[in-house]
């Protein structure tokens, strides 16, 4: 097993450093993971959805790649599971995803204080995952622990912050290539 896919769904990689700097460390580190920036492939948001179906099916694990927005996912990665994972391919009795590992890999831009139940939002950040942990369950997915890191937030963005965010984006691309090559056997992919 060694398919890898990795579906970012950050809304203009162009403004990212957190998601741009993971996603850059991640295809270094793996070559042969395939990467589809839905920002760059659906800048007039009409997913090729069979393009997307054959991608899914070819894959043993999958990715989500995000950036947290409003506490879910961006609109254009929650626009193409809308159209993507339809019943009868993503779900169902003639569903054909049943059984590939789903890792959820994102950034939030409040740090991670806020994300208690004493803290501004009330919630831990597992709290929200609620609705892609019963999308994963609905297809048969194998839902890993989720990889995530707080505080890369888009305000503010002086040269020290940036190269702030390019380091712990860093470091969340080495915990997620470290689970990547542990699930695919241990055999590295290139």
């Amino acid at each position: 097993m060694n398919n890898i896919l990795i579906i970012s769904g950050h809304p203009d990689l162009s403004s990212s450093i957190g998601n741009a700097t993971i996603l850059q460390e991640v295809a270094a580190a793996l070559p042969e993971a395939e990467i589809r920036r839905l920002d760059w492939l659906y800048p007039d948001s009409k997913i090729n959805i069979q393009a997307e179906q054959d991608s899914l099916l070819k894959a043993d694990v999958i990715v989500w790649q995000f950036p947290f927005s409003w506490y879910s996912l961006p609109g254009i990665m929650k626009l193409w599971l809308d159209e993507v994972f339809i019943h009868g391919f993503a779900h169902g009795s003639m569903a054909k995803l049943g059984g590939k590992k789903l890792i959820l890999s994102f950034t939030t831009g409040a740090p991670q204080a806020l994300y208690t139940s004493e803290g501004f939002f009330g919630h831990r950040v597992e709290d929200y995952l609620i609705p892609l942990e019963t999308t994963a369950r609905l297809c048969n997915f194998e839902l890993l622990k989720p990889v995530y890191t707080c505080g890369i937030s888009y305000a503010d963005r002086d040269a020290d912050k940036i190269a702030q965010q390019k380091t712990i984006a860093r470091e969340h691309a080495s915990r997620l290539i470290g689970v990547l090559n542990a699930v695919t056997d241990g055999y590295p992919l290139s």
